[in-house]
């Protein structure tokens, strides 16, 4: 015990030195919650340093993600590839050591956090794909799938609403795999945690169906760690409450002041010199040998686990073959789903997405995914796979409940656990509850699926709060999102190939009314982005845009311009696509000679002036009152006569100019 206290007191000094160094950092909770983390890294996590992608590894998240200073030091401590030097450049630019965990920029990290409660719903979705794994893959005598998802989190993360979505589905499908590592010291930023709740969290916990584990002592390594094993035996998700001191051993350990806090160098000095610490940024050699021993035992575990997968592919080698043909997206014909499903063509995009889902879970086993209590809606479910639950792990359909922002947090997790092809869906207007999940999704490059639905102010009867006006606007403006607003099956399943093929977030935006055929379509030019629906000069004199629903409404808008004017038609399901193509080949779709560039779109996003420059939109400015779908969307304008009366008066006015 001595050496771990040792070991302990190095991670802390480390943590702390990191932090003095960088001039910023978060002190209070990598001091506070030292002796669970180094619990969980010594005697229970499952990892090997030389194979981070090892399938059967234990997942960690760190959803406290400001304990960043501490995570990284314990990774360097345990031999993961960080360096101390990595240590000394904490918070700098382009660094492995960002000041929150980034995914795919340090050796060790499974999720980008930092917004609290997040990490937590990513940690029910690795939980949930474990589960899927097990299920399909385990037989007796071989337990191929069998790791846990810890997660530690932190006050704030439980206060976060999806968190508290994403634990209480986890309780209802009762994730036994699923760790929760609750660092209770009760205070947040502002100050005391009374100050903003008083709820007993173990009661709560416990109503949703959590073991629940207290730990009076969580600043001591030997409780932490017996707390963590009892864990590992229950039969329901758990969540451990450690109680800790904030910034233990500091002079303003236990109040708020110390959660952000910097050391100065006579404090730091001092507080080193409290736990025997005298070197700078140093781990001892047989501190370093006390944790290499579990990096070791942890190399041995994925050696074992080799061996028994290759027993494995003699004594079941259909199982084997299907687990090593289980991520396989070369395989994904996307001919035959566009083949299978032209005949649904001229139906509601929700409509077609649903035969396509179906068609493509034929041919992808690790498709899974759900909408929030909304699948007879958005029509977003998979046909004859069964709903995932507690009782059926093979299940390809999640009921997420009416979770929005936990549902798409939890379908990121599912994604990076293992390459899963994870879909969510609900409607368009409901889409800015996904928001901060999305947001981290696209940071993460975590290629999700979102189907959002009733996708323009045609919803009709429901009203304003039913009608998508603003969220395309806002979709498009989120850093790495593909946004896709197909008008029929072969755009719909060029943005399924951008999500399977490159790994990319995809989000849809899909009708729930039908539309028109419209000849000329093409699955190539959708992956363009953008492309010549209607080619009828090299310089027109007028371009048409426009998107989804509004295709077929653009092509008797063209037609009838036509008679008078030449006129191009352009079918762009995806702006993002296009702005990365050349200028060349931009040009020739939008010819830059066009007197008039007219965007056709149900929405009032403005990225299409930063597209085109000084184009004209006729979109929606203002939400547009109850009644039946046809006649809001024509009182809103959206008929040919009202828009070829708009296009011909902005032809004046550039006449004019």
């Amino acid at each position: 015990m001595k050496l771990v206290t040792k070991a302990i007191n190095y991670l802390k000094a480390l943590s702390a030195e990191t932090i003095t160094n960088a001039k910023s950092g978060h002190l209070g909770v990598c001091l506070g919650a030292s002796s669970i983390l180094f619990a969980l890294f010594k005697d229970h996590l499952n990892f090997d340093v030389s194979d981070t992608d090892f399938l059967n590894r234990d997942r960690f998240v760190l959803s406290a993600g400001h304990a960043s200073a501490l995570y990284y030091s314990l990774l360097s401590m345990f031999g993961f590839n960080i360096s101390l030097q990595d240590l000394k450049e904490f918070r700098k630019l382009g660094s492995k050591t960002p000041g929150h965990p980034e995914y795919r920029v340090t050796e060790g990290v499974e999720v980008s956090t930092g917004a609290l409660g997040q990490g937590v719903a990513n940690a029910v979705g690795m939980a949930i794909a474990e589960t899927v794994m097990e299920e399909r893959f385990n037989t007796v005598g071989f337990d191929i799938i069998n790791n846990f998802t810890y997660c530690f989190c932190g006050d704030g993360d439980l206060m976060e609403g999806v968190a508290m979505e994403a634990v209480s589905l986890a309780g209802n499908l009762k994730l036994n795999k699923l760790i929760l590592l609750y660092d209770s010291n009760e205070v947040t930023s502002d100050g005391s945690l009374a100050l903003s709740n008083k709820e007993n969290m173990a009661r709560k916990f416990s109503a949703m169906g959590w073991n629940v584990i207290r730990v009076p002592h969580g600043n001591s390594y030997f409780f932490c760690s017996h707390a963590i094993a009892s864990a590992k035996k229950s039969k329901k998700p758990t969540i451990i409450i450690f109680s800790t001191t904030i910034g233990i051993g500091t002079q303003k350990e236990g109040t708020s002041a110390v959660h952000g806090a910097v050391l100065s160098e006579q404090e730091l000095a001092s507080f080193k010199a409290k736990l025997s610490v005298k070197e700078s940024f140093f781990i001892p050699s047989d501190v370093r040998e006390l944790c290499m021993a579990s990096t070791r035992k942890g190399k041995l575990n994925h050696e074992k686990w080799n061996q028994n997968l290759a027993m494995y592919s003699s004594t079941h080698p259909e199982l084997y073959k299907s687990l090593m043909a289980f991520f396989d997206r070369k395989k994904i014909n996307f001919e035959r789903i566009m083949r299978n499903i032209a005949k649904y063509d001229g139906q509601s995009t929700r409509e077609i997405n649903h035969h396509a889902l179906s068609e493509l879970a034929y041919q992808c086993p690790q498709l899974i995914g759900g909408t929030a209590d909304l699948a007879p809606s958005t029509r977003a479910y998979i046909d004859n796979a069964g709903n995932f639950s507690a009782g059926y792990r093979r299940g390809k359909n999640i009921h997420f409940g009416i979770r929005e922002h936990a549902m798409s947090a939890v379908a990121n997790g599912i994604a990076l656990y293992e390459d899963f092809i994870t879909f969510d869906s609900t409607f368009l207007a409901f889409a800015n509850y996904c928001l901060p999940a999305l947001r981290m999704r696209c940071a993460m490059k975590a290629p999700v699926m979102s189907f959002f639905t009733h996708d323009s102010i045609a919803v009709g009867k429901d009203g304003t709060s039913h009608q998508a006006i603003e969220q395309l606007g806002q979709l498009r403006s989120l850093i790495g999102n593909t946004v896709f607003r197909p008008c029929d099956f072969k755009e719909l399943v060029a943005g399924y190939c951008v999500c399977l093929r490159d790994f990319l977030p995809v989000t849809f935006a899909l009708s729930r009314q039908d539309i028109l055929q419209v000849e000329g379509t093409s699955f190539e030019g959708a992956l363009m982005g953008g492309y010549l629906l209607q080619n009828t000069a090299a310089k027109p004199k007028v371009v048409i845009v426009a998107t989804g629903t509004e295709v077929p409404l653009a092509a008797k808008v063209a037609k009838e311009l036509g008679k008078k004017h030449a006129v191009n038609l352009v079918s762009m399901p995806c702006i993002e696509l296009f702005e990365k193509q050349t200028t060349a080949y931009k040009n020739k779709v939008v010819s830059k000679d066009a007197d008039l560039v007219l965007v056709i779109e149900a929405s009032n996003d403005t990225k299409w002036f930063k597209l085109f420059g000084n184009c004209s939109m006729f979109g929606v400015e203002d939400f547009q009152g109850s009644g039946d779908g046809d006649e809001v969307y024509e009182n809103a304008g959206f008929s040919v006569k009202n828009i070829v009366k708009f296009a011909e008066s902005k032809l004046k006015e550039k006449k004019g100019k």
